[in-house]
């Protein structure tokens, strides 16, 4: 398990969240952490990879940031196909009785639509947007969030995409037998399917993902969604994201017997990764390739295709593998491997989990193996964030306009 340090710790108590959600696929949380920062309260978090399931257990029973979900969020472990929220829910049935659900949301599985994949999209039998849907109709949340790779939005997909909207806020599409079909809908309002990029919101990372956002019909009737704008002009560079991590690994080999070789691959490092931002500065800045998780069907994690890791190698560091924590790296002495190789140092699980948004507090669960797959494989929090409180904006105003009627 990663430990992160305290100081970047927030020791307030969280006060009761105006507004809920249920999240599923929540993964190791980084869709969790940006809404819980844009502020919803989770009644569920829903996730069936068990290293994943730990990390959310491990992180709301440790944080005072995350006291209201420590009494009022289930973390349901299981597929979601099984999950019925009525029965399912025990620390959260009772605000979910009493009040609607605010929001609905999920990362559904990727590899149907992704381009590193087959791309079989609903032919592929990890496809849960019809499970989503499902959802949506049984708990009627005011809102519902869907986040999935950019492949989504490729033309071959069109189809499905227009069978989703139709499930959502009726209409036709092109049914499998090339006719076209009708749904009545859920009676919600599809107000946004687009992409966006992680890097605009501060992400040191190229990270495009398709987020789609529906309200209820009866919240958004007289209102409009603004879709989230960037939060930085300048893309934050892995030189600048990584710097405090890097000499925090180094400095202990800066004296005794590695030191001339420590500060020869620490300047090294810190030169390559500068110049590769100054040279793409106005082009999209130094950030990381595309961080993935892979799947448990491969070997060890690495940092992507052979196409990624030339990309690290740019930026100074080795994409061939993760390497350990730092006390784990100095009892085994695979400093040789970890930091001074000669395309640089390999990132730890704790550097990924930085290049994906997390924050420092967030901690993971498993071997080095599992807690990088989770990191690779979520959804950056900052994005989460500024999706959830462009969903909050239009909630607030629903809420203050019904008050006033």
């Amino acid at each position: 398990m990663t430990r992160a340090r305290e100081a970047g710790r927030a020791d307030a108590v969280r006060t009761e969240p105006v507004f809920t959600s249920i999240e599923i696929c929540a993964g190791a949380g980084g869709q969790a952490v940006g809404l819980h920062q844009a502020g919803f309260g989770h009644l569920a978090l829903v996730e069936i990879d068990q290293h994943a399931v730990a990390t959310l257990e491990l992180n709301i029973e440790d944080h005072e940031l995350w006291a209201w979900e420590r009494k009022h969020c289930d973390i349901i472990s299981g597929d979601v196909k099984n999950f019925d929220p009525r029965r399912d829910l025990t620390k959260g049935a009772e605000l979910l009785r009493r009040r609607d659900l605010d929001l609905l949301a999920g990362g559904v599985p990727c590899p149907p639509f992704s381009h590193a994949g087959k791309q079989l999209g609903k032919d592929d039998e990890r496809d849960l947007f019809p499970r989503m849907l499902e959802l949506v109709g049984i708990l009627r949340p005011r809102a519902v969030m869907i986040e999935n790779v950019r492949g989504i939005m490729d033309p071959k997909f069109s189809a499905y995409r227009d069978w989703i909207q139709a499930r959502l806020q009726g209409g036709t599409y092109l049914g499998d037998d090339g006719e076209l079909a009708h749904e009545d809908g859920l009676g919600y309002t599809v107000s946004k399917w687009g992409v966006l990029e992680a890097s605009d919101f501060g992400v040191p990372q190229l990270r495009p993902r398709a987020v789609l956002v529906a309200f209820r019909d009866d919240v958004i009737r007289d209102l409009k969604y603004e879709w989230p704008s960037a939060t930085h002009e300048d893309p934050v560079s892995v030189a600048e994201s990584l710097a405090p991590s890097m000499l925090e690994r180094f400095e202990p080999y800066f004296e005794g017997v590695h030191a001339e070789k420590a500060r020869a691959a620490y300047d090294r490092w810190l030169q390559k990764a500068r110049e590769r931002d100054a040279e793409l500065r106005g082009k999209g800045g130094g950030i990381a390739p595309t961080l993935v998780g892979g799947s448990k069907k491969h070997g060890g994690a690495d940092l992507g295709p052979s196409r990624a890791k030339a990309a690290w190698k740019q930026l100074g560091v080795s994409g061939m593998g993760v390497a350990n924590d730092i006390e784990t790296c100095a009892k085994k002495q695979t400093e040789a491997r970890d930091l001074f190789g000669p395309d640089g140092p390999m990132l730890t699980v704790r550097q990924a989990a930085t290049i994906q948004g997390f924050p420092l507090e967030w901690d993971f669960s498993g071997g080095k193996t599992a807690q990088y797959r989770q990191v690779g494989n979520a959804f950056p929090p900052p994005v989460a964030k500024a999706v959830g409180r462009s969903i909050i904006d239009v909630l607030k105003a629903a809420m203050e306009r019904d008050q006033e009627s």
